[in-house]
């Protein structure tokens, strides 16, 4: 990665380098919201920017990637890609563009001499000479830049040829299904699948240099958040607002589910917190003919601002009214 395409993940997210997982992860699902395709239809900035909210995350997330982030910064990848972090994969006098990295014990030494940092062991010969400039202007090491060697990896004896890549999909991707583009070409990905589930698709892995087997492309499958729809279960849930006065006398209401909107009605008297379930609306169980059912919660809200008239309406009921909801607070006396 030149080190013009560097994208500081923390300053994506608003976050620094202190920021706990749980922070990380709440202030996602809030930019997720903010920026979600399903929140802004057309707005190829808000898109671009949700992407790149995703991005930061995929990889702060993760504690071994956030590991390698934080102590290689644009030079992350290299060392990821990397049994070990090293290009060498334990092998000896490995040479690779004409650089011999048996020079070097680990990754963390590279980048040292790389840099000019102290703490090299390899402080002879050509590499000794290494620096920065001439590495970024494809001079003494003959290289451009780490992008020559990025996707370069000797497998140690033993170790797996398998492949996985994580796809993130929208609630609406998931729910329908879709299809994505990866580097062996496009994928189907059935209806129903959720953040954990994975894809297999054979033969398509690592390929050994010596055995010339290959390993299998796993697709590990991550749905983003959504600003409405939540999993509870294996069950959708929303959570719907009603008025007041159709808590307390019942009403035919407008719910939004997957597929569109569908009318619900729900008896006199129901409480805030109470949930309707929808038998058979929530999520598509795959290789079934079926669904689970979607949870609407009901939230009663009061209006904030009301004109003359209700105000006398709502004094004339609460002048008559015999109802107390704390009738019986005095039994939790101690």
């Amino acid at each position: 990665m030149a080190a013009t395409d560097f994208k500081d993940y923390y300053a994506i997210l608003g976050l620094n380098k202190t920021a706990t997982s749980d922070e990380i992860k709440k202030t996602f699902r809030k930019l997720a919201r903010k920026y979600h395709p399903d929140m802004n239809p057309g707005n190829k900035e808000a898109e671009a920017r949700f992407k790149e909210v995703n991005e930061a995350y995929e990889v702060l997330s993760d504690p071994e990637k956030r590991k390698k982030y934080d102590q290689y910064g644009q030079y992350w990848k290299q060392a990821a890609t990397t049994p070990g972090g090293w290009p060498g994969g334990g092998t000896t006098n490995v040479d690779f563009g004409g650089v011999d990295f048996s020079e070097y014990g680990s990754f963390d030494e590279f980048i040292n001499a790389l840099l000019g940092r102290a703490g090299s062991s390899a402080g002879s010969g050509r590499n000794a000479k290494w620096n920065y400039s001439n590495y970024r202007s494809g001079g003494p090491t003959g290289f451009g830049g780490f992008e020559d060697f990025a996707g370069y990896e000797n497998r140690s004896a033993g170790g797996s040829l398998d492949t996985e890549v994580v796809i993130s999909l929208t609630l609406g991707e998931a729910f329908r299904g879709t299809s994505k583009r990866v580097a062996t070409g496009e994928v189907s990905i059935p209806a129903g699948v959720k953040t954990g589930s994975k894809i297999r698709i054979k033969g398509k892995g690592q390929v050994d240099p010596y055995t010339k087997q290959q390993g299998d492309l796993y697709l590990k499958l991550e749905v983003l958040p959504h600003a409405f729809f939540q999993f509870e279960g294996e069950n959708l849930v929303c959570e719907v607002p009603i008025s007041p006065d159709e808590a307390v006398l019942g009403a035919s209401i407008e719910v939004p589910a997957p597929e569109g909107m569908i009318t619900v009605k729900f008896p006199a008297g129901i409480r805030s917190g109470q949930s309707l379930r929808l038998r058979g609306k929530g999520w598509p169980k795959p290789k079934k003919n079926e669904r689970t059912d979607l949870l609407v919660k009901i939230a009663i809200v009061p209006p904030k601002e009301i004109s003359t008239v209700e105000r006398e309406c709502y004094e004339k009921i609460k002048a008559i009214s015999t109802f107390n909801p704390r009738s019986n607070l005095n039994q939790a006396l101690l």
